[in-house]
């Protein structure tokens, strides 16, 4: 896939130079959509020192108040996570995670996201991604600084961007991977239904929708797949009605 069609999506950022340094890593390895979800701090003259010259990645960078419409475009969105969560998501290696991307169709967009410096990512936000990431570390200090994952993930993808040659095939654009937004409106559909039918406790319905969730990201359901289970969902609405 093409390098500038991958997102770095940095969420609740706290530190200008984190937000310099990181697009710099981006810059060293051709990438250049930077994504700002609810920056915590300026982005002034901090950032721009550690950015040392990447300064068209920070003066064209994206930010949004939330993460549902900074991946709302992307077909495939992956999370990094620094730790093991209560209901596990499926795992990729920075290196399974090069090897996918630079397979995709030139046509897809990626995003990669990045959580804030001292906490991470959020459940909840980690339940909008389709996969999640971790950078194996020293167990004993498994610390990583934000800018440093960033270029880890960045240099693994470049690395490999030339060892794959081109399938000269393009596929239909309906049995291309859905984009997230699609996907999100197919589970408050989902999620809508079962209630509707009484599978889903009216009260506590989150720990199935989060085990669907999973499910369904896992597969990277495609917008074909997307129509055919929404047209399921829709038949369900006029039998019960």
């Amino acid at each position: 896939m093409k390098l500038q069609n991958i997102k770095i999506v940095m969420v609740g950022t706290t530190h200008p130079g984190n937000i310099g340094a990181a697009a710099r890593a981006m810059n060293n390895m051709c990438l250049s959509h930077l994504t700002l979800v609810d920056p915590q701090c300026p982005i002034g003259e901090t950032a721009y020192a550690r950015a040392s010259g990447a300064n068209a990645i920070l003066d064209n960078r994206e930010t949004c108040s939330e993460l549902v419409p900074a991946i709302a475009d992307c077909s495939l969105v992956i999370a990094t996570s620094a730790r093991r969560r209560s209901l596990p998501w499926p795992e990729l290696s920075p290196a399974e995670l090069a090897d996918k991307l630079v397979s995709m169709d030139d046509s897809s967009r990626v995003a990669l996201v990045f959580g804030r410096e001292h906490s991470g990512l959020l459940n909840e936000e980690i339940q909008l991604c389709n996969q999640m990431v971790c950078i194996p570390t020293n167990p004993e200090f498994s610390s990583l600084n934000l800018a440093s994952a960033i270029q880890v993930l960045c240099y693994e993808i470049f690395s490999r961007q030339n060892d794959t040659p081109p399938t000269g095939k393009q596929p239909d654009a309906h049995d291309l991977p859905a984009p997230s937004s699609e996907v999100e409106g197919y589970f408050e559909h989902l999620e809508k239904v079962l209630l509707s039918i009484g599978y889903l406790d009216q009260e506590q319905p989150g720990m199935i929708m989060q085990r669907l969730r999973r499910l369904y990201l896992r597969s990277e359901l495609t917008r074909n797949e997307i129509n055919i289970l929404r047209g399921m969902l829709t038949a369900i609405e006029k039998v019960k009605h």
